[in-house]
């Protein structure tokens, strides 16, 4: 069953996807978190089932890394995405908090060739949980802000938080 909250944020109104868990104590696996006008962002659907009560952990942890308070996320979620994509994504969630990497830096952490940046920019762009998985922290390679699916201010806004707390 797929269940959905929103949640407000300095980011904007959040939307959180979940499925149920089929771990021992059940609970809901974060399978999307994204923003209004986020590119290829998740959208309520027909069949979906508001549920507040799902989300309380995440929730909880997201307000406290808004506080400033979390650095990192220890949350379930659904595993996506191709081989490549959960190479790249898992050399996302490895980037330290109040730290950035280059494109071409996260290419060479996964073993993929210096070709092969432009794709690695494909799978950052259609990592599907914003902010919980860190593709705000990769920048290009001369330091500037590039890409993201909901806008180089909110990258910059997260960049700022991470950078103020640490």
């Amino acid at each position: 069953m797929t269940v959905y909250t929103t949640l407000d944020s300095p980011l904007g109104e959040l939307l959180l996807v979940g499925e149920e868990s089929a771990t021992a104590n059940g609970g809901t696996a974060l399978a999307s978190l994204s923003m209004p006008g986020q590119k290829n962002g998740a959208v309520v659907q027909d069949g979906w089932t508001e549920d507040a009560q799902a989300f309380t952990e995440i929730a909880s942890q997201l307000r406290s890394y808004f506080d400033g308070r979390l650095t990192r996320f220890d949350i379930e979620y659904v595993t996506s995405g191709s081989d490549f994509q959960r190479r790249v994504w898992q050399a996302l969630e490895a980037i330290p908090y109040g730290t950035t990497l280059s494109y071409g830096e996260i290419a060479a952490r996964i073993g993929a060739s210096r070709a092969a940046v432009r794709a690695v920019g494909t799978a950052i762009g259609a990592n599907p949980l914003l902010v919980v998985r860190p593709c705000h922290r990769v920048i290009g390679a001369t330091g500037a802000l590039t890409g993201y699916a909901a806008g180089l201010e909110r990258k910059r806004t997260l960049l700022d938080l991470e950078d103020e707390s640490s």
